[in-house]
């Protein structure tokens, strides 16, 4: 009855990764309608993607306690249920300010949505036993697809960008009701009196715990890896198609590479981290980013271009599942607000990173700029050790031995 507990509560975890995809691709699928019916140009729209990213960090911040609270079960449908019902808010908008609130709304609950699945997910993993964070983030992907399946379809059937979300917000809060079924209940209390983990006395208290200096650290690196994201996502088809001189089809091959690798990236590293650890992942994976990204950057031809960017997705694929996982396993009691930091700073670094890159290019060239992001992956690489619980970091480990906690602050068990 455990195991198949369990493995209900991994595949409501999967549909719940699923659903947050689908529903912001849904949205990104529809910014040209929605741009075109409200009467905004491209400035315009990038405040107002500004706004929906500082609803996601508010969204990100407030539930994570309340996951710590009141258990993931609780908050993942409510705020998987709320998020699709947003969803409707963008196509009913008819200027700026109406667009504006309705993005607002809905990065408050897409950031709710994103903090307590991630919660639930960490629970998951500590039930299991070895890692299976990295999965649920490659499922994301798959409801991005999904996305543009659906986008695809409803522009063949003529619908209009509000009747398009309503109907994918009616099926998205049925499935954020339904699938709440197999998710865990709430992880058992701390006793009264009792320490928090090792290494982690930073954390002692009631209500939202002070975070100690490992989790901002953990944060610092999130941001680094997730602002390298964002600049894969605003800027990989424009550097084939203003630096290398590629058509518009070929450009769009730069993005579809990098997200192919990042997939398929995020659906293996689960493995390697059982079995080389989440800190080999993280090392490895940044300096394979690095090298990535540098390749772009210094690259005349068009097929190594895209080889560089394929290498930069297959890299960056492990990273951050690895962080919040590390996030989620230091303090079981404070969970939520430990991956809501790292996750909030990590989603400012993905918002920060394109605006940083195109102020950039007012001083070098565009492939220039992406040396800014190679360096912040090797300096995510250098200190991948950060992962590691200081409980285990032993200053005389025995020679040629790793800790057994390298995944997450779990032992790491045969597969």
């Amino acid at each position: 009855m455990v195991d198949r507990a369990l493995r209900a509560a991994r595949v409501a975890t999967f549909v719940y990764f699923v659903l947050n995809g689908t529903l912001l691709g849904v949205w990104v699928v529809q910014i040209p309608a929605i741009e075109t019916k409200v009467g905004i140009g491209h400035a315009v729209l990038g405040g107002l993607l500004v706004v929906l990213g500082a609803g996601a960090f508010a969204g990100m911040q407030l539930a994570g306690p309340l996951s710590d609270r009141f258990g993931p079960r609780a908050v993942v449908p409510a705020a998987g249920a709320l998020c699709a019902a947003a969803l409707v808010l963008p196509g009913l908008a008819h200027d700026t300010w109406t667009l504006g609130g309705a993005l607002l709304v809905l990065g408050f609950f897409n950031g709710c949505l994103d903090v307590s699945m991630n919660a639930h997910a960490v629970q998951v993993e500590k039930a299991y036993g070895r890692p299976v964070m990295s999965a649920f983030h490659a499922t994301f992907s798959v409801g991005g697809v999904l996305a543009a399946l659906l986008g695809a379809g409803a522009g063949g059937l003529g619908w209009s960008p509000a009747r398009t979300l309503t109907a994918v917000a009616v099926a998205g809060v049925l499935v954020a009701v339904v699938t709440a079924r197999g998710l865990l209940p709430a992880a058992p209390a701390p006793e009264a009196g009792g320490e928090p983990p090792a290494g982690e006395a930073g954390s002692k208290g009631t209500g939202r715990r002070a975070a100690p200096a490992r989790i901002w650290f953990l944060a610092a690196l999130a941001l680094m890896v997730m602002l390298s994201e964002g600049v894969a996502n605003d800027w990989s088809a424009l550097h084939l198609r203003t630096v290398l001189g590629a058509s518009e089809s070929s450009a769009a091959f730069a993005y579809g590479t990098y997200a192919a690798t990042m997939t398929l990236g995020r659906l293996l590293a689960d493995r390697f981290s059982a079995r080389f650890g989440s800190i080999a992942v993280l090392r490895y994976g940044s300096a394979l980013a690095a090298a990535g990204i540098g390749i772009v950057a210094v690259s005349p031809w068009i097929p190594l271009a895209l080889a560089g960017w394929a290498l930069f997705g297959l890299g960056l694929s492990g990273t951050v599942p690895q962080l919040f996982s590390a996030a989620g396993h230091a303090d079981p009691a404070a969970a939520g607000a430990n991956v809501s930091r790292v996750a909030g700073l990590g989603y400012l670094g993905m918002l920060a990173g394109p605006a940083l890159i195109g102020w950039m290019t007012h001083v070098v060239a565009l492939n220039h700029a992406f040396l800014l992001p190679a360096a912040l992956c090797l300096v995510a690489a250098f200190s991948a050790g950060a992962l590691r619980p200081r409980a285990d970091r032993s200053p005389d480990p025995e020679p040629g031995r790793e800790s057994a906690s390298e995944t997450a602050g779990e032992p790491v068990r045969p597969l």
